[in-house]
């Protein structure tokens, strides 16, 4: 296979490899002793994981120029939403088992439900409006409405925070893995400043000149009559 069509591969590999460990784990029962909560929490964390690997293709993209990067957003977008719907329904279905009684009852005491909710609603509006025809349709409401990405981003970040009972401000709880994601997550949208993208893209440019300035390769072609 070419490196070419590689590349096109790694967005695909990164949902379903994490699906078919998924499955196995569950159906070799290696998901503790409450499989259902384990298969709900690795949803959600396999849905932020990508949803920030989706984030970091165009920072990808400012700080080598590897315009791969920004072929892999819709897709690995479009793979975040799918994990997110696999979170609610293992919550939903698989917890609750449609139990709409039990769970209007029980959602009202779980604020976390509502946040994430919400960030499940934006990235729905994303993925039902990613293809072309919605770019010509909306087109400059396109882009302010994809930018709902952010939104979405720190929603399930507020949403992580508080299903793990973590205490953010008190740095006490559960918190490592959602103030890990945090840190990554706040680092790709620095990137995303216009002012900061533009001056890494002249550095970019001006090592790029040095080095082809000093390389053998130049040296030698300039050397050719």
């Amino acid at each position: 296979m070419q490196r070419e069509q590689w590349t096109k591969v790694v967005p695909h590999l990164a949902a379903w490899l994490p699906a078919l460990w998924l499955a196995w784990a569950w159906q070799r029962g290696n998901l503790g002793v409450n499989p259902i909560q384990a298969g709900t929490q690795f949803a959600g964390r396999v849905a932020l994981t990508i949803l920030a690997a989706s984030l970091a293709c165009t920072p990808l993209n400012t700080l080598s120029g590897w315009r791969t990067a920004l072929a892999w957003r819709r897709p690995l977008g479009l793979y975040a939403f799918a994990w997110a719907t696999g979170h609610l329904l293992f919550f939903v279905w698989v917890d609750y088992g449609l139990d709409w009684a039990s769970l209007r009852l029980d959602v009202g005491t779980k604020p976390y439900v509502w946040v994430g909710a919400l960030a499940m609603l934006i990235l729905a509006a994303l993925a039902l409006t990613s293809h072309r025809w919605w770019m010509k349709f909306l087109k400059r409401g396109w882009k302010t409405l994809h930018r709902l990405v952010y939104l979405a981003a720190v929603l399930v970040l507020v949403h992580y925070f508080w299903a793990v009972k973590g205490n953010f401000l008190g740095l006490s709880g559960s918190i490592d893995r959602p103030l890990a994601y945090s840190v990554g997550i706040a680092l790709l949208l620095m990137l995303r400043i216009a002012p900061l993208r533009r001056w890494i893209v002249r550095q970019r440019a001006r090592w790029s000149d040095i080095r082809r300035k000093f390389s053998p390769r130049s040296d030698i072609l300039r050397r050719v009559p």
